[in-house]
């Protein structure tokens, strides 16, 4: 596709900015300016997520002495290596230690020269930098500009001591003001710089006016070139990476990128806490985890290339509440299932291609990815199951060549047909995500935006028509505020045409989140079809898209022509909305000759219920409900004795020989089935789950006779997982 392109001028954005930086020490730091792509974000570019932790002297119980409360953490067993096995659990690539935040008291965990607040003389940032190293992770430093909360939670006193600092500069600084915060907090960026040159860099809670008329930022890039910057809701252009926090307002409510603003390759964040509930820090109570929401969280950032940054609670001694750990330990196995499809990855169905995201039939919704080394290899991800056995997701002009389950490796049924790929003859559904694997051989359909040539009824400077379809994501086509506006392709012949692509800019939130912040995209328009691009007749098809995330198709009659023309009529943004009414950016637009077909049946396949009226339960082996379970029941208590076991007849094949008995059992933890085909000897078989509601699978090669089988389930000594269904290939 694109990306040589893109990936060509990195390169030369890289060489250029390795010269630049070369050049300080003889000029002096340069003025701050947007650096979109540098080789320093390389960690956070390959990374999926990073772990947030809020701990300090207000963590609960709140601590008003400085000393009192490093006592209190070291006596309690704090420990680095916790933290960061925690954030591998949840498959974090990076921690951000947020100790200096303005309403948890300003404590700065690590021992400092410079007084003002709370310092600790142990060096619990450095022990954390020096374990997360050991793993191949990095640590970030939150840094505030905000002063406001100097004395909340204090019956007296501040926890900024204005007098120390004003003293150690040698002039009179209010710490309690923004100006004279800025110069302290200016001081302490510049003591971790020289002390900490593993850290990763800084995440800042806003810009604070003294950092900015003295350079801070300069003074970082100069002093410690490979130190990222994040900023907290605030595009500043000399950040590396914009952070969105605690969004909310989208349907589903894990769709979490709907409230994303900046477009990539910008490097994007999404904040939020894992407990959906209670505050950003340890208060005293242990509310719950909605592993739902959360690891949809997780997927659907995944599926936009944006960075997943998880809140947690640390308590004093550093070790989260039970909930907290307890869904760590749920996602350190759930993740590593899917991992191959949101690590190495990039969002699909935006500036790196891939099938189109978002809602499907039937209620579906879900995400796509697209492998970075393969653009070949895809993954859905179904994250709300359609109401029927079907899905339909729009292909986006790519010639599907197989799908399988990603977990279980079983080939799944596919056509093509009309621009949509339709998987069919689908089973169980997972609780919080369905993946599947999707080979694709390239989209051949598409023309190259070399054999056309672009024109707009209106551009902003330095936006112009031809960068709309120019192959490269570094530049898009601007409509100048300018509703209706028309963007047209001369294909310099005669083609056939039947389908426009369209990749909106994603700077805008898909929804309106208020009266001020909504959708800058396509709403209602017109396509027309001309011969020699002066006469346009009616239009060839009018309608609306919606307004959300990743590629737009729109489907025309097909038809032999030389110039299309599409005409928007509106955006989606209200005139209440001034930055982005009648706003309106294209990345890439394309037209598509013809779509994609065929498909393919996988070998033969049949399923076969535990809880059937024709199998054989015996012993204490029943029948119970399960709302995860094909047919909603399973067959449990087997083993734990000789007597309890359950046999799977009438299993039916064409030939003898080797077949795929695929298990689809039901277990919290790990418990072995013992399998014996027609009374022979038996194999053994362990199940690894979650809970007792939601099945997981194994695959095994068994021995079949023409005709029916009978496959019996059993544990003599110990208990064996439950059984849900048995799928013969």
């Amino acid at each position: 596709m694109t990306r040589n392109r893109l990936w060509a001028r990195l390169r030369v954005s890289s060489i250029a900015t390795l010269v630049l930086l070369g050049s300080l020490a003889v000029f002096g730091a340069p003025a701050a300016h947007a650096e979109l792509q540098h080789p320093r974000q390389q960690f956070l570019r390959g990374s999926t997520a990073g772990l947030f932790l809020h701990w300090g002297l207000r963590t609960s119980p709140q601590h008003t002495n400085c000393a009192t409360w490093e006592n209190d953490v070291t006596n309690g067993g704090w420990s680095a290596d916790y933290w960061v096995n925690e954030a591998k659990k949840l498959h974090a690539q990076y921690l951000v230690l947020t100790s200096f935040h303005s309403r948890l008291g300003y404590a700065r965990a690590w021992p400092s020269s410079i007084p003002g607040s709370c310092s600790t003389k142990r060096d619990f940032l450095g022990e954390l930098i020096t374990a997360a190293d050991t793993q191949h992770l990095k640590v970030i430093l939150y840094m505030t500009d905000d002063p406001q909360w100097h004395n909340q939670g204090l019956p007296s006193g501040d926890w900024l001591n204005s007098s120390a600092y004003s003293s150690y500069k040698g002039h009179a600084v209010d710490l309690t003001v923004r100006d004279g915060f800025g110069e302290f907090s200016y001081d302490n960026f510049v003591e971790v710089m020289q002390r900490y040159p593993n850290l990763g860099g800084f995440w800042i809670d806003n810009d604070n006016q003294y950092w900015i008329d003295h350079g801070l930022y300069e003074r970082i890039r100069a002093d410690r070139p490979s130190f990222t910057l994040s900023n907290n809701n605030e595009d500043t252009p000399i950040m590396d990476m914009i952070s969105n926090e605690q969004k909310s307002g989208m349907t589903p409510g894990y769709d979490y990128p709907q409230a994303v603003y900046t477009a990539a390759p910008r490097l994007i964040e999404a904040d939020f806490k894992l407990p959906a509930t209670g505050a950003w820090w340890y208060d005293g109570s242990n509310p719950s985890v909605d592993r739902k929401l959360t690891l949809g969280r997780l997927i659907t950032n995944a599926g936009s290339s944006v960075k997943a940054l998880m809140a947690e609670t640390a308590q004093v001694n550093g070790r989260f509440p039970s909930n907290q750990e307890s869904f760590n330990n749920f996602a350190d196995t759930y993740l590593e299932g899917i991992w191959p499809s949101l690590h190495g990855t990039e969002g699909g169905g935006y500036m790196y291609g891939g099938l189109k995201p978002g809602f499907w039939n039937d209620g579906a919704h879900g995400v796509t990815t697209i492998s970075k080394a393969n653009p070949n290899l895809q993954y859905l991800h179904v994250l709300t199951p359609p109401s029927t056995n079907t899905l339909k997701v729009r292909d986006n002009g790519y010639v599907v060549t197989g799908v399988t389950n990603l977990r279980t490796g079983a080939a799944i049924s596919y056509s093509q047909s009309g621009g949509t790929l339709t998987l069919s003859a689908l089973g169980s559904w997972d609780t919080y995500d369905t993946v599947f694997t999707v080979t694709t051989n390239g989209r051949p359909g598409i023309y190259p935006p070399s054999s056309y040539t672009m024109s707009a009824g209106a551009s902003a400077s330095g936006h112009p028509a031809s960068a709309a379809a120019d192959g490269d994501y570094l530049t898009y086509w601007n409509s100048n505020k300018t509703t209706p506006v028309s963007l047209s392709f001369d294909l310099g012949s005669t083609k056939r045409v039947q389908y426009i692509g369209v990749n909106q800019r994603e700077d805008s939130v898909s929804y309106a989140r208020s009266a001020t912040e909504q959708s800058a995209r396509i709403k209602n328009y017109r396509v027309y079809f001309s011969a020699d691009g002066t006469n346009w007749g009616s239009p060839v098809k009018t309608g609306s898209l919606p307004s959300a995330r990743g590629v737009a198709i729109i489907d025309l009659p097909a038809a032999n022509t030389r110039h299309v023309r599409l005409e928007v009529v509106d955006t989606y943004a209200a005139s209440t909305d001034s930055t982005r009414y009648k706003r309106l950016g294209i990345d890439e637009a394309w037209i598509g000759s013809d779509y994609p077909g065929g498909g393919t049946t996988p070998p033969t396949q049949r399923s076969y219920e535990a809880e059937a009226s024709g199998n054989t339960l015996n012993g204490n082996a029943a029948t119970n409900t399960c709302s995860g379970c094909s047919g909603g029941s399973k067959v449990r208590f087997i083993g734990n004795s000789a007597n309890n076991w359950v046999t799977v007849n009438g299993v039916t094949v064409a030939s003898a020989g080797s077949h795929q008995l695929t298990i689809h059992g039901v277990v919290s933890g790990t418990r072995m089935f013992f399998v014996s085909v027609n009374g022979g000897p038996a194999i053994q078989v362990p199940l690894t789950g979650t809970d007792w509601a939601t099945p997981v699978t194994a695959m095994v090669n068994v021995s079949l006779n023409t005709g029916a089988n009978s496959i019996r389930f059993f544990n003599d000594t110990a208990n064996a997982p439950d059984l849900d269904r048995i799928v013969v290939g």
